[in-house]
């Protein structure tokens, strides 16, 4: 195992990346910008480098500094986390040529998978179903027209280099075709550098299942159930389950044993999810996630099993610690992002300064955060703060205690979406497990926040002035004085003997 590690990335996941670290007994090594330099994750980490200005160009997506880093500190191994450089070939490459340890798939498989045409294709020689859809050499609209007309409308226009919902067009009928190609290739070479774009059949209600994978590189592989991600806004999960209510033991198992052979087939290594769309009991590969995901901690709450854990042992050479027959979830466990954005403004991001923050502790609730009272959010980053995450016996079970923890959470200074979960959760179509990707727009588009009654608007400003009263007459009279254990602590003295 190793004995220190760099930690490629920021905020939650590098505080998660961290704990496990941290209880192996592996030193850690952060890189932070201009803009972390009071960020959670360099106070949690053992040593901390900087990395340069804020933009991310500058600081969290320079191979060479990380790379710098990462050698000056004598880090054995780098681990990506997700976003920024983690499913860049290049980057894994880079780090293996500079005689250091990926903690993530190889550069050749992350090639592969990375490319969404070539992943189809792997999929199909392997015999697992995907949409219907068409490539193209010379995609002019002409092309693209009879393509469609071939498959039926409506069809979905993807950058074959994408993610994230860059790249990508609904086209609903032959006369919007032309405008959204043209905008779909510019999108797309303007994101990854590669306008390269192909053609799906658009699946109106699917759901959106996905198989969290491990391999090892002595040819074992095994997947640990699957994850509904469903409640999606913009392309981008915000409620994550597991399991899924729409599986049945013999699809769970059909679809597991699909993903599995995806990967295996791709000389795959480490974590990777395989994500599919449901249409009714009829499944399709969609494309494959080649590292660790945001929502893996469902996985984990279900499996009992250390995700990160796992990727250790298998960076450092090991053999996966469980087989297939061996890893049994149970339980029901779901996660909810809590983002800084405002979701009665189309979802746009907030910043700001976290003014108040008292995140719930509650049995069978698990918090991963990035952020403290005082943090500051910036715009140069993704906005996501911390997961609630939350294990219980049943489905009902686990929507009722996230229910209590989202109103427990108490964050003040930036927009957040605590609200609005409420509101997925309370739906009646949600509680009765009828999902599809579409659930956001047919369920919530017109959500607007409970205005505040009155009297608990004037009970509030009435707290704050009752609050803000002594310290102004504090700050009057005397010194400013903070709250230190000396002030906090009562009366006590200091005793020979072992006394008190």
């Amino acid at each position: 195992m190793f004995k220190k590690i760099l930690i490629a990335n920021r905020g939650e996941i590098a505080v998660r990346v961290m704990r496990t670290a941290r209880e192996l007994g592996i030193r850690t090594v952060a890189v932070y910008s201009d803009a972390d330099r009071c960020a959670c994750h360099v106070e949690l980490a053992n040593e901390a480098v900087y990395l340069g200005e804020a933009p991310a160009t500058a600081s969290y997506l320079n191979i060479g500094k990380l790379l710098a880093a990462a050698k000056s500190t004598g880090a054995e191994a780098i681990h990506p986390g997700y976003g920024f450089l983690s499913e860049n070939p290049l980057f894994s490459q880079a780090v293996t040529d500079a005689g250091l340890v990926f903690v993530g798939p190889p550069a050749g498989a992350m090639k592969l998978l990375g490319n969404k045409i070539e992943s189809r294709v792997l999929a199909q020689r392997e015999g697992v179903p995907v949409t219907p859809g068409a490539t193209f050499e010379q995609p002019t609209a002409e092309v693209v027209r009879r393509a469609a007309e071939q498959i039926g409308y409506p069809v979905l226009i993807k950058a074959a280099a994408g993610g994230g919902g860059k790249g990508m067009r609904v086209v609903p009928n032959a006369e919007e075709l032309p405008l959204a190609l043209e905008g779909a290739m510019r999108e797309a070479g303007s994101a990854f550098g590669d306008s390269t774009v192909y053609l799906e059949k658009y699946l109106t209600r699917p759901r959106h299942i996905e198989f969290q994978v491990f391999c090892d590189r002595h040819g074992h592989a095994v997947h640990l159930g699957e994850r509904e991600c469903s409640i999606q806004r913009r392309h981008q999960k915000i409620v994550e389950e597991s399991p899924s209510v729409a599986l049945t033991p013999a699809l769970r198992k059909q679809m597991g044993e699909a993903a599995v052979k995806v990967v295996k087939a791709a000389g795959y290594e480490n974590a990777g999810t395989v994500e599919m769309l449901l249409d009714g009991d009829q499944f399709y590969f969609l494309e494959v996630n080649a590292r660790l995901q945001v929502e893996h901690p469902v996985t984990e709450m279900v499996t009992g099993e250390d995700l990160v854990h796992w990727q250790f042992l298998v960076a450092s050479g090991a053999r996966l610690p469980k087989t297939q027959a061996e890893i049994l979830p149970r339980g029901h466990a779901i996660e909810c992002r809590i983002y800084a954005e405002d979701p009665a403004n189309s979802f746009l991001p907030s910043s700001g300064t976290v003014l108040a923050l008292d995140e719930p502790r509650i049995p069978g609730v698990r918090i991963d955060s990035g952020i403290r009272e005082g943090s500051e959010v910036s715009v140069f980053y993704d906005p996501i703060l911390s997961k609630v995450i939350v294990h219980a016996a049943t489905r009902d079970q686990a929507i009722s205690r996230m229910r209590e923890a989202l109103n427990r959470y108490v964050l003040l200074g930036v927009a957040n979406p605590l609200e609005y979960l409420q509101s997925v959760l309370a739906h009646p179509a949600f509680q009765r497990g009828e999902l599809s990707t579409h659930f956001i727009s047919d369920h919530l588009s017109a959500w607007k926040p409970t205005p505040a009654a009155e009297p608990e608007l004037a009970a509030a400003l009435a707290a704050a002035l009752l609050y803000r009263a002594p310290v102004a007459n504090s700050a009057a009279t005397s010194a400013p004085q903070s709250d230190t254990p000396w002030r906090t602590l009562g009366g006590w003295h200091i005793a020979a003997g072992g006394g008190r």
